[in-house]
């Protein structure tokens, strides 16, 4: 019993002392810690209450028209510029030049020697890409001399230079659209858009009519081109196909035996010169 009461004894001591020892470090930690959360909360009372400043970084002060001026022009919005004249630039290829026609013609003349993937279509657009930018050279010249060198020169300001500049290609495609009597088509798009007056000549059409009346006057344009290329290679598959039936020979596919035919034919006539000569001749005198 003696033994017992000592350590009920010891216990209660330990667990005292324990109580003590808690106490006490609470008493040194807790308001050093309150202190801090009170002088940390009235610090960013402090920050937040200040104002705000107004001040914009030196190149992005003076506005759109500070932006788009040759002086005003840093070199991440010209390397933007220029990214978004890149990603344009197909779509502007495909609309505005010579490329539809040559590259539909270009298609026909491989359809119809029937030599499949033969040219590769990588051979046949860059064929197309280097005639266009043939053609169409005399145009960007224009395009750079009366747009894009005054306004790299700090001479016009940036809608004169639009303006300017696409006046040269406006030209060209009506000229086009009027070469090849395809004015029914301006026509066309002039009913169902918002312009409301009559224009007398091509330089009155905006663009928005202009360019979509140039891309359907240019398919009509490349269509009948195709067909005068196409007609040859057709009498030849009919005639060996004629010569074909009449020998018996019903198992063999007409066109492995006249495709060596068209293609003597095409060497021999030296079509590649032909076609390309006939794409050239379409747009002399325009540009």
């Amino acid at each position: 019993m003696g033994r017992q009461t000592n350590d009920r004894k010891q216990t209660t001591a330990r667990l005292l002392f324990a109580c003590a020892l808690a106490v006490g470090l609470w008493y040194l930690v807790v308001p050093q810690s309150f202190a801090q959360q009170i002088g940390s909360e009235s610090s960013s009372d402090n920050v937040s209450n200040r104002p705000i400043s107004l001040e914009l970084p030196e190149g992005l002060s003076g506005g759109p028209k500070a932006w788009t001026s040759p002086e005003g022009l840093s070199s991440t919005l010209q390397v933007m510029l220029l990214l978004t004249v890149l990603s344009l630039a197909p779509a502007i290829l495909l609309m505005t030049t010579s490329f539809i026609r040559i590259i539909v013609v270009l298609g026909f003349v491989r359809q119809a020697l029937g030599t499949q993937n033969l040219p590769p279509s990588q051979v046949i657009t860059g064929l197309a890409l280097f005639m266009t930018v043939f053609i169409m050279m005399p145009v960007w010249k224009e395009v750079y001399s009366d747009s894009i060198r005054p306004y790299t020169n700090r001479e016009i300001t940036l809608e004169e230079a639009w303006e300017l500049g696409s006046r040269p290609i406006h030209r060209f495609m009506s000229a086009q659209i009027e070469r090849c009597g395809n004015s029914d088509d301006v026509w066309l798009f002039l009913e169902h858009s918002s312009y409301d007056q009559e224009p007398e000549t091509y330089d009155e059409v905006p663009l928005s009519v202009i360019v979509p009346a140039f891309m359907l006057s240019e398919l009509k344009t490349a269509f009948l081109i195709g067909f005068q290329i196409y007609l040859p290679f057709l009498i030849i598959d009919m005639v060996v196909a004629s010569v074909m039936v009449s020998m018996g020979m019903l198992m063999v596919p007409p066109v492995m035996v006249s495709l060596p035919f068209k293609l003597l034919l095409f060497v021999l006539l030296d079509g590649w010169h032909l076609v390309v000569e006939m794409l050239m001749q379409s747009f002399q005198g325009i540009t």
